[in-house]
């Protein structure tokens, strides 16, 4: 072997093994502090647990950027979902009148909102980006009311970390910690652009989190349930998406 060549392969030895113990380091000072997320596990753990800690310790409180209205994508890009079911084509054809959410686990005052009953709570405004993990983003605004105004109704108990939230389609389904579901900008959506949320943005009832990429903004919004603990939803990695054979989605998807 001459010299060069051992040299670079001494210097990318060191280097992994720097880095494996640097990972190594993180996940010590994770864990210390609560924030190992629920996908820790596999190859890919330690790097997901390096991401989740940085964020939540240096941006914990950061905000999305918000675009004036004249940087509105016009039109909007609407990604294709599944047919939907019978349960969902019921409610569409009743205009949604029957369309609940229910909140329930960890809180004091387990609920039921209509829509009537989400758009009499304090209503905001944000015109932001969502971006998905496929390259495609839109901006749009998006009308609704702060997830934490419905908390407040509710009333969490001391002790949750986690909120797990449920599409109609009850294969789709994904969680979030308590810092994006106390943010400002996270809202349950219910209208977009001046109008009601159209069906093909997840109307009439999505989660929006324009600090994550798309897929944690789930559509058709039914059932969130405060919980201390996700491991005993599914197979315990937060969402169906960590959970997918392919494992390509994970569960925190900061941008």
């Amino acid at each position: 072997m001459n010299r060069i060549s051992r040299r670079k392969l001494i210097t990318t030895g060191l280097a992994a093994t720097a880095g494996a113990a640097g990972l190594a380091v993180a996940d010590r000072l994770a864990e210390r502090y609560g924030l190992i997320p629920p996908d820790s596990g596999g190859f890919f753990g330690p790097g997901e647990t390096l991401t989740y800690a940085a964020q939540r310790l240096l941006m914990r409180h950061s905000l999305a950027r918000e675009f004036s209205r004249s940087m509105i994508s016009n039109p909007p890009f609407a990604n294709e979902v599944r047919p939907l079911g019978d349960d969902f084509k019921r409610h569409q054809a009743a205009s949604f009148r029957d369309w609940r959410l229910t909140v329930d686990g960890l809180v004091e005052r387990p609920t039921s909102f209509s829509l009537s009953d989400l758009k009499s709570l304090p209503i905001s405004r944000q015109i932001t980006e969502i971006a998905c993990e496929e390259g495609w983003s839109y901006i749009a605004e998006w009308i609704g009311t702060p997830l934490r105004e419905v908390l407040r109704e509710t009333g969490l108990k001391p002790q949750v970390r986690y909120l797990v939230y449920f599409s109609i389609e009850r294969y789709w389904w994904d969680s979030i910690d308590m810092a994006d579901a106390l943010h400002p900008q996270t809202f349950l959506t219910l209208g977009m652009n001046n109008g009601d949320l159209p069906v093909g943005f997840g109307g009439p009832l999505r989660l929006r989190l324009p600090r994550q990429l798309g897929y944690k903004s789930i559509k058709y919004i039914t059932h969130i349930t405060a919980t201390d603990s996700v491991k005993r939803f599914g197979k315990g990695r937060g969402s169906a998406g960590a959970e997918s054979p392919e494992g390509e989605y994970s569960w925190y998807a900061g941008i």
